[in-house]
């Protein structure tokens, strides 16, 4: 089995990246993670990638990615209790807000192109 800890040394949120997922969990100051696998072979089974965003770091937020680079990539995560942490685990509700509204501004111009295609095709 191969496992990697998170840990958040900032004052502010720290966002772990679940990489090739894209999911995310948002880790408060001093807070741990641990990302394992069922992976077993010689070859690291995971890589990281420090995010820079500038309007993230204004607001407080780091961004790091796991990257699962061996095994299966549904990797579990799990705190320093060993409970399970899922996808969105304590996303502030602003963030989530936003996301939502952008995903739905997605769609509508998604079905107006559709539309549009359809129109003309």
């Amino acid at each position: 089995m191969a496992a990697i800890e998170v840990h958040n040394h900032s004052e502010g949120w720290l966002v772990m990246w679940l990489e090739p997922l894209g999911e995310d969990r948002w880790l408060r100051p001093d807070e741990t993670l641990r990302v394992r696998s069922e992976y077993s072979g010689d070859e690291p089974a995971f890589s990281l990638s420090v995010l820079v965003d500038d309007d993230d770091r204004s607001a407080g937020i780091e961004n790091v990615a796991v990257w699962i680079e061996k095994g299966d990539c549904y990797a579990e995560v799990t705190d320093r209790a060993g409970n399970l942490v899922e996808c969105g685990h304590q996303r502030p509700e602003e963030v989530n807000r936003r996301w939502q509204s952008a995903l739905q501004e997605a769609q509508v111009r998604a079905a107006e192109r559709k539309a549009g295609g359809e129109a003309t095709g």
